[in-house]
């Protein structure tokens, strides 16, 4: 059984508890970070969210822990056989991490966690709608990031494209993100560990925290 230490709240946490649905994984999810705090022997030296356990093995680092799910457990889905398709996955997990989050994670901290106003976040809605253009021209000739099945490549920015989706926010039109999302929403694996309620100020956050610290 894969232990996973971090919040359900957490979007990394996420990503990982997505990828183990998708492959009806057996895990045990204990509450750390946010709210709850780091225990004193917390195995990863940076104390971020997630990092999994799996026997005598340990991992961390969000993208890591799905990239070893799927290659530990998910070849010929989660981790693609066809070399092509599985460099496709890669290098959009990459691309998540980088110019991605650069501009969601301010802009979601900023209006979630730290309550400022749309007026004030102006220029981080604007950087990650320019990502979501990149992903919609690159979405209009494939169903899933990596062609036309859903692989491990889908999974972090399927993750943070709920939260995108449900801010109060202006979006440009991407007309190849949107069908895209709707087919990530039919996932029952998505439904549960990625729609979950993330409030709309830091209060509600961290009720919402709370209230999901006994769902597994």
């Amino acid at each position: 059984m894969i232990k996973v230490l971090g919040r359900r709240n957490s979007a990394n946490v996420q990503k990982v508890m997505w990828a183990l649905g998708e492959l009806a994984l057996d895990y045990q999810r204990e509450n750390i970070a946010g709210s709850f705090g780091f225990p004193d022997d917390y195995p990863n030296p940076i104390n971020v969210v997630p990092t999994i356990l799996d026997g005598d093995i340990t991992v961390w680092e969000s993208n890591a822990c799905v990239r070893y799910i799927a290659r530990q457990y998910g070849h010929g889905s989660l981790w693609p056989d066809d070399p092509k398709t599985l460099a496709q996955a890669d290098q959009w997990m990459d691309w998540q991490r980088s110019g991605f989050s650069d501009a969601f994670f301010p802009l979601f901290s900023g209006k979630i966690r730290a309550g400022a106003d749309n007026e004030s976040l102006a220029d981080n809605i604007a950087a990650i709608g320019e990502q979501y253009k990149i992903l919609d021209a690159h979405l209009a000739d494939n169903d899933f990031i990596a062609g036309s099945s859903f692989t491990m490549g889908d999974i972090p920015v399927g993750t943070v494209t709920y939260r995108y989706k449900t801010l109060d926010i202006n979006r440009p039109s991407t007309p190849n993100v949107d069908a895209w999302y709707e087919r990530l929403i039919e996932r029952p694996s998505y439904q549960y560990h990625v729609m979950i309620p993330y409030g709309t100020n830091p209060a509600e956050w961290v009720k919402e925290e709370q209230e999901n610290a006994v769902i597994q």
